[in-house]
């Protein structure tokens, strides 16, 4: 079930996220530099210089509420670890603590609470994963290819009419993911600004600490999702396949279908398995690709002569798409707890300690790339990132974002060579997530009909 509202509401927000983000606060009143990487805004705009900073204090820094580490090879390590697991994955709380979440009531279906594929563990994550895999394998990303560059050139279109002013973010970067998306799940495509309003919303309750504002609103957004996921699986047993004709919808919109016959005919899935697999199926299929693009587009701009090799040398558009995400990576930071004492990368972690990886910063780490905060789309071993994570937990979606991160940004220069910044963009107010939600940018005056 879906979240309740009230009083019930506050005491899960003082679990899930008041109590953190006191002790946080705390912490960051103490000048505590893990702790203001989380919180400050500042910092969060740019905070490379932060976790160089962090890096020189040791390869895994206990700041007394988790263990946190910058560092490519310990990251990659912990994330690829069987004696790690997710949070929410972890051992079920001490008595008197379950009797306290008890009076919270349900929490919403949310991308970091069980049974999402995010916050689960094996058994059950594997189970989850091998019902939709296939949707997203090689082959079935290569033949989605032509309908994605189909649907860059019908928003560049519509872009072109509007004039010379745009903004990327609203008229692009994010309608060309969640156009494939929904397509791919047989939903309306005439939804997929309200699907993007609802993952803003669930994207929230990614960080710790939410603010109570925050918190309603997400709980809000995800039971929205909730709701409507429930009555598009009954759509889909009365028309398996969906509403779309299109070719992503012709030859994907069954995955959702395979889904609801896992629950209704296999009992593979409960309800709460089905709408969790399938709200995180929806949502991820375009947050990574909207701050993919978009921060893609803000690098490029702001580096004429990397966008001049791509002019010159378009076969490295997919090189220069593995640049952003080690770059200016997406995802910022993720988080595992030790299910026993081991030992890591050489590093001893005991058991229920939680370790912190800031992905922004591993994937920027000097003994990995030379030069490692300068952007080169040329640069050999970007694809060493773990922009994706890495191990069990690995993006499903990483093909998917890469084909549509590449087909976006070299379709978007292509017709606008000469697109530029029209002002600062604006940040979006997610910490775990890196990007914008709004980015005026001023067209190539020769390109757009005067």
């Amino acid at each position: 079930m879906a979240g309740t509202t009230g009083v019930r509401r506050i005491i899960r927000w003082g679990l899930r996220h008041g109590l953190v983000r006191q002790a946080i606060e705390r912490q960051m009143r103490t000048g505590e530099l893990s702790a203001r990487i989380m919180m400050d805004r500042e910092i969060q705009a740019d905070p490379f210089p932060h976790y160089e900073t962090l890096r020189s204090q040791g390869r895994l820094v206990d700041t007394g509420i988790a263990l946190t580490t910058a560092d490519h090879a310990l990251s990659t390590a912990v994330l690829r670890s069987p004696d790690f697991g997710t949070i929410t994955g972890a051992a079920p709380p001490p008595g008197l603590i379950r009797l306290v979440i008890r009076a919270g009531g349900h929490s919403s279906l949310g991308p970091v609470e069980r049974p999402s594929m995010l916050a689960t563990d094996p058994p059950n994550h594997t189970r989850y994963r091998k019902l939709v895999t296939r949707a997203f394998s090689a082959r079935a990303v290569a033949a989605l290819r032509t309908r994605t560059e189909q649907v860059a050139e019908e928003l560049l279109d519509a872009m072109t009419a509007k004039g010379r002013s745009a903004d990327l973010i609203d008229d692009y970067a994010s309608l060309l993911p969640a156009t494939m998306i929904t397509e791919m799940l047989g939903a309306p495509v005439a939804m997929r600004r309200q699907f993007l309003e609802w993952g803003a919303g669930g994207a929230l309750s990614l960080d710790l600490g939410l603010s109570y504002r925050d918190f309603r609103r997400s709980e809000r957004d995800i039971d929205a999702l909730h709701a409507w996921m429930l009555g598009h699986f009954d759509r889909l047993r009365c028309s398996p396949g969906g509403v779309n004709a299109s070719a992503a919808g012709a030859s994907h919109s069954d995955i959702l279908s395979a889904l609801v016959a896992a629950h209704d005919e296999d009992g593979q899935l409960s309800e709460d398995e089905l709408s969790s697999v399938g709200m995180l199926l929806l949502a991820a299929g375009f947050e990574t690709t909207v701050n993919l693009i978009g921060n893609g587009v803000v690098q490029l701009a702001r580096h004429p002569e990397q966008l001049a090799k791509l002019a010159a040398e378009p076969a490295r558009w997919a090189g220069a798409v593995e640049e952003v995400l080690r770059y200016d990576s997406p995802v910022q930071r993720t988080a595992r707890v030790a299910k026993r004492d081991t030992e890591v990368a050489g590093e001893r972690v005991r058991a229920g300690q939680v370790v912190v990886m800031l992905i922004g910063g591993a994937n920027r780490d000097p003994a990995v790339f030379t030069d490692p905060h300068r952007f080169d789309v040329t640069r050999l071993n970007a694809g060493a990132h773990i922009a994706f994570s890495s191990g069990i937990h690995y993006c499903i979606g990483a093909r998917l974002a890469r084909m549509e991160g590449e087909v976006g940004l070299q379709a978007l220069f292509r017709r606008f060579p000469d697109l530029t910044l029209a002002g600062e963009p604006h940040r979006r107010p997610t910490r775990v997530l890196r990007g914008y939600n709004a980015m005026p940018v001023t067209l190539d005056p020769a390109i757009v009909p005067v």
